[in-house]
């Protein structure tokens, strides 16, 4: 059976995550130290005890929901042989499958997700912003409603996250109007996002040259693990090709059905999730209801994963 390894992006972080990963190992709190160190941060602290407001900041959410997911990855990997045939992640997320197929390390990955959450913010220099996940509606039919919406403020469909799941963003009039425009055209709801930035849109062009600049300083490897990129939700090996997706990737939509699609019609019938809760478990379920899907946010939950994996 075809196996994917998921990685779950911003907005599912959580007081105390990774804490049972970390006192299982100690190599993970001197990574997690050293980062502290290198970067003037207390990242260690602030997922162990908050408070939540700063753990919410996206410099410090980006790194800490790297470090659960490969932190599982590893406490998941101690006890299977178990090897993914593709390995993907939401927005963040990509980042975390990159050092699950080698490109990079873990130490570069926590950097480099420590800057582009910097450089998000950053680049949208004080515009008023906003993003809502409209739920009940097709996907094209969000593309037409921004479309519409645009009169009054630039706002784009950047989440394509199940097949009645679309995240907008923009400016905060685009989407206001945007969600009027899909509440009278039957969305079921539409839900505020409490977010940083204008995220996947042109509001935040300059991050983009930032974090590639950031990456040029790191070698990104060619992978041992195809890597679908959330841009073109095709599979990526060449280490050079994902740097250029990954900077294109912070002004571009999201992907995630037709990625998650795509493996399986590459014959994927499996997908483990690694990572603070389970988001994308609940994404793929309602992508396609006759795939496994497994997750694990705590250590307790590797056990019963490898069992049901072997």
């Amino acid at each position: 059976m075809k196996t994917a390894f998921v990685f779950p992006g911003q907005g599912s972080q959580y007081v105390g995550m990774a804490n049972d990963f970390i006192q299982k190992d100690p190599a993970l709190k001197e990574i997690l130290d050293n980062f502290d160190k290198a970067h003037n941060t207390n990242l260690a602290e602030v997922m162990a005890s908050g408070p939540e407001e700063t753990l919410k900041q996206t410099s410090y959410t980006q790194p800490a929901i790297l470090f659960h997911s490969i932190s599982a990855l590893y406490g998941f990997q101690n006890k299977s042989k178990l090897q993914a045939d593709f390995v993907a992640g939401h927005s963040l997320g990509e980042f975390s499958a990159l050092v699950a197929s080698e490109m990079i390390t873990f130490q570069e990955a926590l950097h480099l997700v420590h800057k582009r959450g910097e450089f998000m913010i950053k680049a949208n220099a004080g515009v008023p912003f906003a993003m809502s996940a409209i739920i009940g509606l097709e996907p094209n039919l969000v593309k037409e409603i921004c479309s519409e919406a645009e009169s009054v403020g630039l706002v784009r469909a950047v989440n394509f996250n199940t097949p009645i799941q679309t995240v907008i963003s923009g400016t905060a009039e685009g989407v206001q109007k945007a969600g009027e425009i899909a509440k009278a055209k039957g969305a079921k709801r539409v839900i505020p996002l409490v977010v940083g930035g204008p995220f996947h849109t042109p509001l935040i062009d300059k991050a983009k040259d930032w974090l590639m600049e950031e990456m040029r300083k790191v070698d990104f490897k060619d992978g041992k693990i195809p890597v679908i990129s959330n841009v073109t939700a095709l599979p990526v090996m060449n280490g050079q090709e994902e740097r250029e997706l990954l900077a294109r990737q912070i002004v571009s939509p999201v992907l995630w059905v037709q990625s998650v699609q795509y493996m399986i019609d590459q014959g994927v019938q499996r997908f483990i999730e690694f990572g603070p809760q389970k988001v994308l478990s609940g994404m793929i379920r309602n992508i396609n209801k006759d795939v496994e899907v497994f997750s694990i946010d705590k250590y307790e939950d590797i056990d019963g994963v490898v069992s049901a994996t072997s």
